[in-house]
């Protein structure tokens, strides 16, 4: 026998069931290069001008699966977005700044400088 998906869900643990509302809202935002740019009300055209191509490089661009990061940050630059890049793990996620223009990277703090013996 068939069970409801709203069944199921219902006699889930409380935090099970927030933790899966949570996973498909996030879901729910993600989106297609196209999708986004038709989102914003901007053509094929549009995008191409501001980023000096052919309207076809805009096309092939957005059916494309592997893409240089550099390419979808010019790509949601010419939108007026900024790409952020972020890691998720279980306990936490990390914005991934060495892909963002104008964001200074956290270094390490050097190591104190050794002295000769005797200076």
């Amino acid at each position: 026998m068939a069970i409801r998906l709203e069944d199921f869900l219902n006699d889930l643990p409380e935090d099970r069931r927030a933790a899966v509302e949570a996973r498909t809202e996030e879901l729910a935002y993600a989106v297609t290069l196209r999708q986004m740019r038709e989102a914003y009300k901007q053509s094929q055209k549009s995008v191409a001008d501001k980023l000096q191509v052919e309207q076809g490089a805009v096309s092939k661009l957005e059916r494309r699966t592997d893409v240089r990061v550099s390419t979808l940050r010019d790509y949601v630059e010419a939108m007026g977005g900024t790409l952020e890049i972020r890691a998720l793990f279980p306990d936490r996620e990390m914005k991934i700044g060495q892909f963002s223009r104008g964001v200074k990277k956290a270094r390490k703090p050097s190591p104190k400088p050794h002295r000769k013996a005797g200076a």
